[in-house]
């Protein structure tokens, strides 16, 4: 199942992957719609664009991978980030492809993702290990490790929050929407236990 909101790359997509033991049971623009169809259809492979109208991609994963626990979603996105690629891994992505990527080796890269591979390029690979290594670090350190337990964009948000930026102010330094900024603290709270904005961004102080 594809999730993809421009219809010539979805075009582009299903071409890619048409081969004798791969059928593509569904294509949608949106999370929304694929919120609903996913449950559905259970797909085998899920690939994933992370900018989407509406909720993103990142947002999509975090819902359905509890779902759909034998599903293995797989970002196929232009974003080489190093926060969306550990956002979307740590919320249940089994891999993370570009978009600049040739055809064959996406069809090599579905085939693997439905054998349980990890779907994702070796530098791409070494990135996320070299960020979990310093998340292990960071948590075996500081004196709040809930903390650690952030994603960078999260941290980033939060560090802007303790500072007395408002939301607007936020989403303008970070080039992301007001909603989005919204989002990452609603993640914030809850990863942290704290009650509101102000408890979290002073425990954020408080551990330097």
């Amino acid at each position: 199942m594809l999730v993809e909101d421009h219809a010539l790359v979805r075009a582009a997509v299903r071409h890619a992957i048409t081969a004798p033991d791969v059928e593509l049971v569904a294509d949608v623009a949106t999370a929304e719609e694929a919120l609903e169809l996913a449950l559905q259809v259970r797909p085998d492979v899920l690939l994933v664009d992370i900018d989407l109208p509406g909720m993103d991609g990142v947002g999509l994963v975090r819902e359905l991978a509890p779902r759909l626990p034998e599903t293995r979603i797989v970002m196929l996105t232009a974003s080489t980030a190093d926060h969306h690629l550990v956002d979307a891994m740590r919320n249940g992505a089994r891999g993370y492809l570009t978009k600049n990527l040739a055809p064959e080796a996406l069809l090599r890269a579905v085939r693997s993702a439905y054998d349980g591979e990890l779907a994702m390029p070796r530098l791409m690979a070494a990135r996320l290990v070299h960020h979990l290594v310093e998340i292990s670090g960071r948590t075996a350190s500081s004196p709040d490790p809930a903390l650690a337990g952030l994603t960078t964009r999260e941290e980033e948000v939060l560090r802007l929050l303790a500072a007395g930026l408002t939301d607007r102010e936020i989403a303008s330094s970070l080039t992301i929407s007001g909603r989005t900024v919204e989002a990452h603290v609603s993640s914030v709270l809850h990863k942290l236990g704290a009650r509101n904005r102000a408890e979290a961004a002073r425990r954020y102080t408080d551990a330097g």
